[in-house]
């Protein structure tokens, strides 16, 4: 997954907000907040104190680090190749490059990075609970150890195109927020339809110009991964608990899975519609 060395970047679609201390935890989730790296509701949340062995205290607080000059770092495609934070400023640009080419109706969204904690529009999170999409501030929320996590955590091979995708879902849950089809998150036609939307960036994505080449099977498979290694049965059974359907809330490793390459093989977003994906 390289970018155009000569490519330009739009950093100002990104926000480095630094570390800014605990966020405070949320049993419930703040209010309207739509959690998942690719799908990772207050579940994952309770799994990683589980595995970390930090349910029941406080978190702890993070250590304060500066926020980066995102401007000045990340200008071209070669800095996103050698960076991660300018990384994920070129998955966003190529992101809503394609959305804003799609919908007339679509309106940039930023996504910030934090460290430990942040508050939002939809109340205090922090790093615990995984990237998240806002409908109250239109922005993505995103703590770069959450990729850490999504491998040795939750058993996904991670890789540059994990974190695309993971990326991309939560711009699908704002696609649906412009659309009038959010309904709050939470349900799995909800969750699916936005995996069917990072399918479909992914198929599209090299006409953007920000890519050398399409994506090979190698970086879809990264994705692939990591959308079966965030199914709620997978995380029900890596929480030492029985698979209950009845209470998924974003859908099985296999139905994940069949929804991301639902968008990648039909590259319509009108091919992610809850009856294609359910």
């Amino acid at each position: 997954m390289d970018f155009r060395d000569d490519v330009n970047l739009d950093a100002s679609q990104v926000q480095d907000a630094g570390g800014r201390g605990g966020g405070g935890r949320f049993p419930g989730g703040p209010g309207g907040m739509v959690i998942g790296g690719g799908g990772i509701l207050t579940l994952i949340a309770f799994v990683v104190f589980a595995l970390l062995g930090n349910v029941g205290g406080e978190p702890e607080p993070a250590q304060r680090q500066p926020p980066a000059n995102l401007a000045e770092q990340c200008r071209t495609g070669r800095d996103a190749d050698q960076s991660e934070k300018c990384q994920v400023v070129g998955v966003v640009n190529s992101i809503q490059d394609y959305w804003k080419k799609e919908l007339p109706e679509y309106t940039t969204a930023k996504t910030v990075l934090y460290t430990g904690g942040v508050r939002t529009a939809c109340g205090a999170a922090d790093s615990s609970v995984g990237p998240f999409y806002c409908p109250g501030d239109q922005r993505v929320y995103l703590d770069l150890s959450f990729f850490d996590q999504l491998r040795t955590q939750f058993g996904a091979q991670g890789g540059p195109f994990a974190q695309a995708y993971v990326i991309a879902h939560e711009y699908g849950h704002h696609v649906q927020n412009l659309l009038g089809a959010l309904e709050g998150g939470g349900s799995v036609a909800t969750e699916l339809q936005a995996d069917c939307y990072a399918g479909v960036w992914a198929r599209n994505a090299y006409e953007g110009g920000f890519y050398e080449q399409r994506f090979t099977d190698a970086d879809i498979a990264q994705a692939l991964d990591a959308a079966a290694a965030v199914g709620d049965d997978r995380i029900q059974r890596r929480s030492g608990g029985r698979v209950d359907p009845e209470s998924f809330t974003h859908g099985s490793s296999q139905q994940r899975v069949a929804a991301f390459q639902v968008g990648y093989n039909t590259g319509q977003p009108g091919r992610c519609t809850p009856s294609d994906l359910l």
